[in-house]
C-alpha cells in the first residue's frame, strides 16, 4: 500500500510542477500546502518542516510496531491474527472514507474489478504480517519486510514485463543474502523455531509484489487518488476476512477472546490502526516535500530503532549476526535507491569530490607560501 501512495504522490508533485510554470509570477509565489494531522506548515521554514515530519514518522511507526508486538504477547493472542487485521482493515477503511470526505474526492477512477483483486492481495499481504508476529522473532519480521525488493523485481518482470539494471539484481542478491544470514542466526538463538512464521512472512512479501504492480499499472490506466485507493480496497478488503474468520469459525472464538480481555485487544488494535494509517500519509508528505532519498534515510533509520527497542522492551535473545545481516541489507536497500538515482547522485558525487579536492589543493598550495 506504501508502495502504491508513494508513486501516486510522485505522479502528483510532476503534475503540479507543470501546471505551476504556467502561472503567472504572483501566483507562482503561493507556497504549497504541507499538511500534518490536517495542519498545514508550509510557512514554517523546511529545516522545521524536515523536523516535525521525521519526528511523526518515528513516532507514529516505532509505536505501530511496539503495539504491533504488545498485542501478542497476550497470552491466547497467537492464534487471532486474521481477526485483528479485519479490525486493523475496518479502521484503515473507515479513516480513508473520513479523509474523502473532507477534502471532497469521493469519486471513483478505478474500476471495482481491479480494486476487488488489489483487495485480495492487500488482505494476504497485511493479513500473512500480522499473523507471523504470533510465531516470529519480531526484529526478524520487520527485516523481512524490509526485503520486499527481491519478490517487487520479480513481479515486475512476470506481470509488467519490466527490464532490471546489473545494480537492481545486485541489490536483490544482497537482500537474499541478508535474510538468509537473519535466518541463519534465528536457528541459532530462538528457543522455539517456527518455520511457520517464515512461510506466513514470505507469503505476505510475494503478495506485496504483485499489489505494487497491479497498483502501478491500474493507476498509470485509470487514474484515482491514494484515498479512494485506500478506501476500496480496505473496504472490500474487510469484506474478504470477515468471510474467511466466518467460514473458519476464527471470529467466534476471536470475539469472546477479545471481549475477555478488551483493552489489550480492542483498545491497542485501536491505537495499532490509527498510528499505521497516519505513518501512511506522514510518509507520504516527508516523499512529497523532500524526496524519496530522504524519505527511505527516515523510514530506514526508523526500523532500526523499532528493532533495537524491540531488543530492549521485549526480552528476546540476541546474536551479533543480527548486526552483520542487517548492515547487508542496509547496504542492498541504498545500491537499490542509488541505481534509481544514478545521474543525479553521481553529479552530485562529483561536485562534492570536485569541493574536497579543492579546498585540499588550495590548502596545499597557501602551505606552500607561507614555506616560501
Amino acid at each position: 500500500m506504501t508502495q502504491e501512495r508513494e508513486t501516486h504522490s510522485l505522479m502528483h508533485i510532476h503534475k503540479g510542477i507543470n501546471r505551476l510554470e504556467m502561472l503567472p509570477s504572483h501566483i507562482k509565489s503561493t507556497p504549497t500546502p504541507v499538511h500534518l494531522l490536517g495542519f498545514d506548515i508550509a510557512h514554517l521554514p523546511r529545516w522545521m518542516q524536515f523536523i516535525l515530519l521525521s519526528a511523526s514518522v518515528f513516532v507514529f511507526y516505532v509505536g505501530y510496531g511496539y503495539m504491533q508486538e504488545l498485542i501478542f504477547k497476550l497470552p491466547g493472542m497467537r492464534p487471532f491474527g486474521w481477526y485483528l487485521t479485519l479490525v486493523q482493515f475496518i479502521i484503515y477503511s473507515s479513516c480513508g472514507y473520513a479523509e474523502c470526505i473532507l477534502w471532497h474526492t469521493t469519486k471513483r477512477n478505478v474500476p471495482l474489478n481491479v480494486y476487488a483483486m488489489i483487495a485480495f492481495f492487500t488482505v494476504a499481504t497485511m493479513g500473512l504480517s500480522n499473523a507471523s508476529v504470533g510465531y516470529l522473532n519480531y526484529p526478524t519480521q520487520v527485516i523481512f519486510k524490509c526485503c520486499k525488493l527481491v519478490p517487487v523485481l520479480i513481479g515486475g518482470i512476470l506481470i509488467q514485463g519490466k527490464r532490471y539494471g546489473l545494480i537492481d539484481i545486485c541489490a536483490a542478491l544482497l537482500m537474499s543474502l541478508g535474510i538468509a544470514l537473519f535466518t541463519l542466526a534465528d536457528t541459532k538463538v530462538a528457543p522455539n523455531f517456527e518455520p511457520r512464521g517464515y512461510i506466513m512472512i514470505s507469503g505476505a512479501l510475494l503478495a506485496d509484489a504483485v499489489i505494487g504492480n497491479v497498483q502501478e499499472k491500474s493507476m498509470r490506466k485509470h487514474g484515482g487518488t491514494s484515498n479512494e485507493m485506500v478506501l476500496y480496497s480496505y473496504g472490500i478488503g474487510s469484506v474478504y476476512i470477515f468471510a474467511y474468520t466466518v467460514l473458519s469459525g476464527e471470529i467466534f472464538s476471536a470475539v469472546s477472546f477479545f471481549f475477555e480481555h478488551p483493552w489489550e485487544t480492542y483498545g491497542y488494535a485501536l491505537i495499532f490502526g490509527l498510528l499505521g494509517y497516519l505513518g501512511v500519509n506522514v510518509v507520504l508528505t516527508l516523499i512529497q516535500v523532500f524526496g524519496a532519498l530522504v524519505a527511505v534515510t527516515v523510514t530506514t533509520l526508523r526500523k532500526a530503532l523499532t528493532i533495537v527497542l524491540s531488543f530492549v522492551l521485549f526480552s528476546k535473545p540476541f546474536t551479533e549476526e543480527y548486526v552483520w545481516a542487517g548492515l547487508v541489507i542496509l547496504l542492498a536497500i541504498y545500491l537499490n535507491l542509488y541505481s534509481k538515482n544514478k545521474s543525479s547522485w553521481d553529479t552530485k558525487l562529483k561536485q562534492i569530490t570536485a569541493r574536497i579536492l579543492g579546498y585540499r589543493f588550495s590548502a596545499v598550495m597557501k602551505s606552500d607560501m607561507l614555506m616560501v
